[in-house]
């Protein structure tokens, strides 16, 4: 396009041949309607109606070609999927254009537009000084536009995430998810250099990414490094979300859109996978008394846990503790910070195993020694809770935790006092070694929990 105006005769092919597969597809799984849209390639070139004319003609597909501030309303939708409280700004690149969004309070704001993509910066003239020139003078623009006055920025697209992981491999970071890892300016900076002076060939081989996809890296690299200068966030987060999740969340209904994305996953893991589909909220019910008056962010990260403590029963007894925590680790979730996502695999690891394996110590050093104690007192916890299923443990037998006594006492319904027998005991005491603690146990009778 830089040359002729016009969408790569090759591209073109491969994105007919892709859509035809796709269409295909949906309709032998019987998906329903599809939407598609086109951005900036589509949009600016002088046969884009074409390609739309040809696709629809071929596929019967319609494609909408949308402008820069609805490709930007869309993106920043995407990410407030997977962030309902995302709180910044919305930076989103493609291979033609840069777009910038405002999220606060589940809303999109301001949005802007620019021709930043890093293809289209290959056309600019005057070398590196003059590339450099120009992405400041157009990320100074924007700046007037949309402000200066955000905390955090939210990264979608392609290069942004080849970017990040490059700063992965330069940091020898032990967890490869992309979505939700974090950057700071400092590390931006480090990580730019880091592109300028080592072989990129290499690079790309460690870090998995397409030829393709790393030749943009170098210029996407000095896009981000000024964004970064102009605008001045504390915290870059990459977001796997983006224009697709975007148009999903466009069709869903508010009270759909404000639930928490990690509970809802969770919640659909134990539907499909678990043996007793429900338990996971009753265990919830029951452990809560350890924890005492937990932050909205430490209670999700425990009913999360409860929700996945049963859901890789059928991996064979000497591998499922390992398997629950390279499930949480690497699972598809939204809503979960990278310490949140070890700190939950460990909790699912001790779900099954009372000791930590060697291998996982790189991961561990991401958690303070009190979180990573916290993690075995879940894990511990529910590991003895998972003796009391069935019912409403609650109806069973209660938890009582005196934290500055050390006392830890489990009230046990006369009726159900065989419950507790010899590995419950066993599970009970691990548990209380967790703690610290002392154990009591007592014998009441207990009325029936009401499960909602």
């Amino acid at each position: 396009m830089a040359e002729t105006g016009r969408l790569n005769p090759s591209g073109r092919k491969r994105a007919l041949a892709a859509i035809k597969r796709f269409v295909l597809l949906a309709e032998s799984m019987g998906t329903g309607p599809l939407t598609a849209i086109a951005t900036a390639a589509v949009r600016e070139a002088t046969d884009g109606q074409e390609f739309i004319s040809e696709v629809k003609a071929q596929t019967g597909l319609k494609i909408w070609k949308i402008d820069g501030k609805e490709e930007a309303r869309l993106s920043a939708q995407g990410v407030l999927l997977g962030w309902p409280e995302a709180d910044g700004l919305v930076c989103d690149i493609g291979g033609s254009s840069m777009e910038l969004a405002i999220v606060k309070n589940g809303k999109v704001g301001a949005r802007v537009t620019s021709p930043l993509g890093p293809l289209k910066l290959s056309g600019i003239s005057g070398g590196q000084k003059g590339l450099k020139a120009h992405i400041k003078s157009v990320i100074n623009g924007l700046a007037e536009n949309i402000g200066t006055q955000h905390q955090r920025l939210y990264l979608v697209g392609g290069s942004w995430r080849a970017i990040a992981r490059v700063d992965m491999e330069r940091r020898e970071y032990p967890m490869h998810v992309l979505h939700e890892y974090e950057m700071t300016p400092s590390s931006v900076s480090k990580t730019v250099k880091f592109v300028r002076e080592n072989d990129m060939d290499r690079v790309r081989e460690n870090t998995g990414t397409s030829a393709e996809r790393m030749a943009l890296v170098p210029t996407a690299a000095l896009v981000l490094q000024q964004l970064v200068s102009v605008f001045g966030p504390k915290k870059i987060s990459i977001s796997s979300f983006g224009i697709r999740e975007g148009m999903l969340y466009e069709q869903m209904p508010q009270k759909l859109r404000a639930r928490d994305p990690l509970i809802e996953a969770c919640r659909f893991d134990e539907r499909q996978n678990a043996r007793q589909a429900g338990f996971g909220k009753k265990l919830f019910n029951f452990i809560t008394p350890l924890f005492g008056k937990m932050s909205d962010q430490r209670r999700r990260i425990v009913m999360a846990a409860c929700l996945l403590h049963d859901v890789s029963w059928r991996a064979h007894p000497d591998y499922r503790a390992e398997v629950c925590f390279e499930n949480a680790t690497r699972a598809n979730l939204g809503g979960l910070k990278h310490f949140e996502r070890v700190s939950l695999g460990f909790a699912l690891l001790h779900r099954y195993k009372n000791n930590r394996p060697g291998q996982f110590e790189p991961l561990a050093e991401m958690l303070t020694e009190q979180e990573l104690n916290q993690a075995v007192i879940l894990g511990r916890a529910m590991r003895f809770g998972s003796m009391l299923a069935g019912a409403a443990p609650e109806s069973l037998a209660q938890l009582k935790w005196q934290p500055k006594k050390k006392v830890l006492t489990l009230i046990l319904d006369p009726k159900y006092a065989d419950l507790y027998g010899e590995v419950a005991e066993a599970r009970f005491q691990s548990l209380a070694n967790a703690l610290g603690a002392t154990i009591d146990i007592s014998h009441k009778k207990l009325p029936t929990a009401k499960v909602n």
